[in-house]
């Protein structure tokens, strides 16, 4: 598999999001001969339990994040992130949850866009909306290197690589920039190779900081 860096939008102080930005973005991808490929969506749910009586409430965890990655179709993905757990399981299990009525989802957010290919690596810029709403709570940029799987060996190439975004943005003189926050992988038992799992560490730790204006 390759490697994944998952960046967040963030605001200059005293300005907010809006599509503008993701259109310049989007420019300065293509500008650095970025090829379109087509478009992209990851869907994220945030579950809380449905509790018959209150004295179980101990046995259940109180909120999760669900995850379902284009990248992984038939996978669907849990991140208990209080507990350090990811948990991988089919796509399926998202209907058995609901059938059983153990977790209902409190929201949910589609991360959209465009995908770019450039050389050997893949960058996907998108929004982030509530599902059925156009109201644009984050942007988030996915940069993909291809040939290598290990996240420590591809750490200077992905760093470098990031640099020229940022330079090439920062002729926009746009009111923010992006950031990536390294999660501790090895907290959630995940080792140097990536995986789709590391991915979704990645999206919790940006999600959990939106999630309190996303509701």
């Amino acid at each position: 598999m390759s490697i994944k860096w998952v960046l967040c939008w963030q605001p200059n102080a005293g300005t907010t999001i809006n599509s503008q930005i993701l259109i310049e973005v989007s420019k300065c991808v293509e500008s650095i001969n970025g090829v379109k490929e087509g478009g992209w969506k990851n869907t994220f749910c945030f579950y809380k339990p449905m509790l018959k009586e209150q004295a179980n409430a101990s046995e259940f965890p109180q909120h999760f994040l669900g995850a379902s990655l284009q990248e992984q179709p038939d996978k669907f993905y849990m991140a208990l992130s209080k507990k350090r757990l990811i948990v991988e399981a089919e796509s399926s299990m998202q209907t058995i949850m609901e059938n059983l009525q153990s977790y209902r989802i409190k929201f949910a957010l589609n991360c959209e866009g465009f995908q770019y290919r450039l050389g050997d690596f893949r960058v996907r810029v998108g929004k982030v909306v509530p599902i059925n709403s156009e109201n644009l709570r984050g942007i988030v940029m996915e940069m993909e290197y291809l040939p290598i799987s290990s996240w420590k060996t591809s750490h200077l190439i992905m760093s470098e690589f990031l640099e020229i975004l940022k330079e090439t943005l920062g002729k926009k003189s746009l009111p923010g920039h992006f950031v990536h926050a390294e999660p501790n992988f090895s907290e959630f038992g995940l080792s140097d190779q990536y995986t789709s799992r590391h991915t979704v560490v990645q999206y919790a730790s940006i999600l959990a900081q939106m999630s309190t204006t996303a509701q």
